[in-house]
């Protein structure tokens, strides 16, 4: 029989859940899921439910990266450069959700689903260039310098 009792070295995973969104980019993470899963509902109770695409795409986006960056599987598979693709991730989706709930706002008169939905969204835009604009001075200060070009060793 194996033994139970032995402590797991990586920890579990609600362990590392819970670590992982007292960090600051756990936290925005985890709150751009829980806006997107907003928007869902409120764009889902509303008469145009086509809208809701942008923020299940995001929604499920977010939730791969923070598994990914919650587990640690950034560090273990380099091939992909996370840094830029979660940067690329949250501006597209700042975009994306600013262009649609201003549309959503300035056209849905008479349905208040699609009103809230585009209020949320544009919490949700805001959040997500917050993200985007965290993540470039988290690439901006990586202090990637050129290499001395002295004769001297």
């Amino acid at each position: 029989m194996a033994d139970t009792t032995a402590s797991n070295p990586g920890g579990s995973c609600l362990e590392k859940l819970t670590s992982y969104v007292r960090t600051q980019k756990g936290f925005i993470l985890a709150a751009e899921i829980l806006i997107s899963f907003i928007i869902i509902i409120c764009y889902a109770a509303s008469q145009y439910g086509g809208y809701t695409v942008v923020a299940i795409c995001e929604m499920v986006f977010a939730i791969v990266f923070f598994v990914i960056f919650m587990m640690e599987l950034h560090k273990q598979i380099q091939v992909v450069n996370w840094v830029w693709s979660d940067l690329l991730r949250a501006g597209i989706g700042a975009l994306l959700y600013i262009i649609t709930s201003l549309i959503c706002v300035i056209g849905g008169s008479g349905d208040g689903a699609r009103i809230a939905g585009g209020v949320f969204g544009l919490i949700a835009g805001i959040l997500f260039a917050y993200d985007t604009y965290t993540i470039f001075l988290q690439v901006k200060g990586s202090g990637h310098t050129a290499a001395s070009t002295d004769d001297r060793v």
